[in-house]
């Protein structure tokens, strides 16, 4: 137990210097990865922790911190998809539906960090989720070599048996990159996410390409 205690302060104290809970202080990147949960328990009572997850996208989104929402989650049943639901309460609120990206196969947050990566091209972006989850989300991406930073959104006051299980969901996370070396259930084809194309000082002013270029291109375009 007091090793386990000890795996748990250390991730903790490992990943701290990338955790943001202000969104003032949020630097900007071009993709925000909100981790998806349940929307209502089962007993029918809504999920704060869903609640602040969205709240938190949105403060990120609509304070220009990020351009982008990937929103990640579980899609295994036909009745409960995670990313889904998201996607209507971010619309709802007044996100852009261009400026949302759904990833179905974030069935762990192992597969929701390394999809980010491998499937939608990103290799820094910011994770919106609560401060115990952050922690963990940043060490996978740490010891994977993916940079990320967190947006920690606040939690529910009553939250002890969660961060109980935390302990072991921590543990279960070194398992899985030191013993197991998992990968994601599905990875699939390279999806990029669009980004924003920034252009050098010393770039050639506009038209940056010749006239006889473009007589060339309109041909092309005739055919």
């Amino acid at each position: 137990m007091a090793t386990a205690l000890g795996l748990d302060r250390w991730i903790s104290w490992r990943t701290a210097p990338f955790i943001y809970e202000d969104v003032a202080s949020l630097p900007h990147r071009q993709v925000g990865v909100v981790l998806g949960t349940a929307k209502y328990y089962r007993t029918g009572v809504i999920n704060q922790y869903y609640l602040y997850r969205i709240q938190g996208a949105l403060n990120a989104y609509n304070s220009g911190k990020v351009n982008y929402l990937l929103l990640s989650g579980d899609n295994a049943l036909q009745s409960y998809n995670e990313p889904m639901t998201m996607r209507r309460d971010l619309i709802k609120a007044g996100v852009d539906p261009s400026d949302i990206v759904l990833d179905y196969a974030g069935f762990r947050t192992l597969d929701s960090i390394v999809r980010t990566r491998k499937v939608f091209d990103t290799n820094d972006f910011i994770i919106i989720t609560q401060r115990f989850h952050c922690e963990r989300a940043l060490y996978i991406a740490q010891h994977l070599g993916i940079q990320a930073q967190c947006y920690a959104v606040p939690s529910p006051k009553n939250m002890l048996s969660v961060r109980f299980r935390e302990v072991g969901a921590r543990l279960g996370a070194l398992a899985d990159l030191y013993l197991m070396k998992r990968e994601p259930r599905f990875l699939g084809p390279l999806v990029p996410i669009p980004a924003v194309h920034e252009v050098p000082e010393d770039a050639q002013s506009y038209p940056a390409v010749t006239p006889e270029q473009l007589l060339e291109l309109e041909e092309k375009l005739r055919k």
